[in-house]
């Protein structure tokens, strides 16, 4: 622990002036004597694990409808002829198996479907904008930010369309009437609706591998699984959690097992690597809970207490998952069991009260050794077996109470007079026809005037009190009230 109540280890700092520099075990600058960051030796920076990220998207906008009359030789007075708009682009979530980290949205943060096209001539319908498809590694829940509420959780479903592209504008051929022949307007699209929200990875695994650090997690990994961990003889040698999967053969389809980084007392008020990757073992349906039995560490009861403790603190929920107790460097322990002298019972000792405290839990232990894959297999067998009597991972039901969304035959409306003496009409709908609207065009502000006038706007404005040359604003347009 250093003097700022960081937990620091000393590390050989690669071709830097320095012999040796103190680096918090996180692989952050916390303090003002470090001089060598952790997170950026050399190849490790691209495989950091980037679990939790805001972004903003924004679908397309829809294409502007077109403004044309039909020209053919011979032909006088050709009718209006100009096509819609194509519709903007929509955002997409798909699930990339390939990927295992967020890392891809570190840098970029913003990001637009494409707009669609204006219409063309001859009745051309414009082309719709592409959609804006983001890949996100599987067991990515998509929540709010705000709230925290989850709005989709991508785990074994389909592409999920999250903003819809704004819909085309309609072409001038759309807006002839026996009495108006000759339009010379059309409608704007509507513009694509924009939103931020927070990307979670929470990893689809159906074992959990927990416990202090240094006791042989990723080492187990390596040997039950096509997984290659780093793994060295220091605490966080893990810094990000890894996945591998255990194949059973003809025995069945296998199991998918985490190795979450040590986690230490605290962990779950972030002291240590846990506390930023405890969300990882939240879809486990099963503990295996790995303590060093070989006399050299913790007392593996203790060990035990400890990370349950910051388990619960997490979440209660964790706790009642079901676990196996893995007793690592069992070899040690079986050589000191054969060499200690018959009087000294400390081995026997240890061994009954891992095995009594384990028995009050309804836990199994089994000895294993890492380092001799002895026990291993039977480990796999039993963790097979305990997981066909387990209920599925975890999928995240949506908690997410979207904005309502407005009726599209409602016409209500809201008129109030502003501290400047402006009168403020206000109106989803009204919002949305102003959108397709163009104001520099005469026709097109007599259609918007009609459509006000046909829905009460202009009548409730004179019952509210608005007078003759008094100001009013819709949005962005102004005008002089004239009765």
């Amino acid at each position: 622990m250093c003097r700022f109540g960081v937990l620091c280890e000393q590390r050989k700092a690669p071709k830097t002036g320095c012999t040796w520099v103190v680096v918090d075990v996180r692989g952050q600058r916390r303090c003002s004597h470090i001089k060598y960051d952790l997170h950026f030796e050399k190849g490790k920076a691209n495989n950091m694990l980037l679990d939790h990220v805001i972004i903003e998207v924004k679908a397309g906008d829809g294409g502007n409808g077109c403004i044309s009359f039909h020209r053919e030789k011979y032909v006088a007075n050709g009718g209006p002829d100009g096509g819609d708009g194509g519709r903007g682009g929509n955002v997409v979530f798909e699930i990339d198996k390939g990927k295992n980290t967020l890392l891809d949205y570190r840098y970029h943060r913003k990001f637009a479907a494409e707009n669609g096209e204006n219409g063309k001539a001859s009745k051309c319908h414009g082309k719709n904008g592409t959609d804006l498809v983001l890949r996100v590694p599987e067991g990515t829940l998509i929540k709010d930010p705000d709230s925290g509420a989850v709005i989709k959780d991508m785990s074994r479903c389909e592409p999920y369309v999250f903003l819809r592209g704004g819909n085309g504008g309609w072409g001038n051929r759309h807006f002839a009437t026996p009495t108006r022949q000759i339009p010379r307007f059309a409608k704007n699209g509507l513009p694509g609706k924009s939103a931020r929200v927070l990307l979670e990875l929470k990893m689809l695994a159906d074992v959990g591998l927990v416990g202090l650090p240094n006791v042989g997690k990723s080492s187990i990994l390596s040997k039950i699984s096509a997984a290659r961990p780093e793994i060295a003889d220091y605490a966080f040698t893990t810094l990000s959690p890894n996945l591998g999967v255990v194949a059973l053969g003809n025995e069945g389809n296998g199991f998918v097992v985490a190795d979450i980084p040590g986690l230490i007392e605290g962990a779950s008020e972030g002291k240590g690597l846990g506390h930023a990757f405890l969300r990882h073992v939240d879809r486990c349906r099963l503990f295996l809970h790995v303590v060093d039995v070989s006399g050299t560490d913790l007392d593996p009861v203790s060990a035990i207490r400890t990370i349950n403790g910051e388990l619960e603190r997490y979440s209660p929920d964790l706790l009642q998952r079901p676990q196996i107790i893995v007793a690592n460097k069992a070899d040690l322990l079986w050589e000191e069991e054969q060499t200690a002298p018959q009087t000294d019972n400390t081995v026997q000792h240890l061994r009954e009260n891992l095995e009594e405290y384990a028995a009050q839990n309804g836990w199994e232990v089994v000895y294993v050794s890492a380092l001799t894959g002895e026990n291993l297999k039977t480990l796999v067998a039993k963790t097979a077996r305990l997981l066909q009597t387990l209920p599925p991972l975890t999928i995240y039901e949506p908690d997410y109470v979207a904005p309502k969304e407005t009726d599209p035959t409602d016409r209500s409306f809201e008129i109030h007079r502003g501290d400047d003496g402006i009168y403020y009409v206000e109106a989803e709908w009204l919002y949305r026809l102003m959108g397709s609207i163009n104001f520099s065009d005469r026709e097109s502000l007599n259609y918007f005037e009609r459509v006000l006038r046909q829905n009460g706007v202009f009548e409730k404005m004179q019952e509210y009190g608005v007078q003759d040359g008094d100001t009013v604003s819709m949005y962005d347009f102004q005008f002089d009230f004239i009765l």
